[in-house]
């Protein structure tokens, strides 16, 4: 369905949370063989209630594979949810979560939510306009991450596909007295682009 659509990348959310890694890299492996065949390339999302909630999990399976095929898997990176797990605060995201470069490097796609550690979501805006702290706070963050990921793509003519992901309220990532996420998201998209832009000239 995604491919009639022209969707080339596909985004996968794998198995469940009690899924054990022996029977996840096998789904994984799967996924990778079919999407192949469909001239696809799909990712497994870094995410709660999946295969991958934590970042043991996540890691375990994407070295299983790598065992199994000698082959990085493709990852769909959205840290919000590792950085819950774990309690993190910003002087210690990049050090905790930018970990596995390798992984980080082979990737294309990336969930830009904003955390902190914890909620996997923080409002951008104060409503009136203004930038909240807690965006000020992980937007070095983000910055690391897209330098980790040019420092091994910036000579390659590869693709980096970046959403800057805000929940609705519907689905419990946004809450009702907070600012609209579809308008946060689009200042999240410019601040985001102004990294990148600061980053690659």
């Amino acid at each position: 369905a995604n491919q009639k659509i022209g969707a080339h990348h596909i985004n996968v959310q794998l198995a469940d949370e009690d899924t054990l890694t022996p029977e996840a890299v096998g789904l994984a492996v799967l996924l990778m063989q079919e999407g192949k065949k469909l001239g696809l390339e799909p990712a497994v999302e870094m995410h709660r209630d999946t295969c991958t909630e934590t970042p043991e999990k996540g890691y375990a399976l994407a070295d299983a594979y790598f065992k199994v095929t000698g082959e990085l898997l493709p990852i769909t990176w959205d840290f919000s949810h590792f950085s819950i797990v774990k309690h993190l605060h910003p002087g210690n995201y990049a050090e905790k979560l930018l970990v596995r470069p390798d992984l980080i490097q082979r990737a294309q796609m990336f969930h830009f939510r904003p955390f902190n550690g914890h909620h996997c979501q923080v409002p951008v805006t104060d409503g009136k306009g203004n930038l909240t702290p807690e965006f000020r706070d992980w937007l070095p963050f983000a910055e690391a991450l897209l330098k980790c990921w040019l420092d091994g793509n910036r000579k390659k003519d590869r693709e980096i596909f970046v959403c800057p992901e805000m929940g609705p309220v519907a689905s419990g990532y946004n809450l009702s007295t907070l600012p609209n996420s579809w308008e946060d998201a689009k200042v999240a998209r410019v601040e985001i682009d102004k990294i990148w832009k600061r980053l690659t000239r």
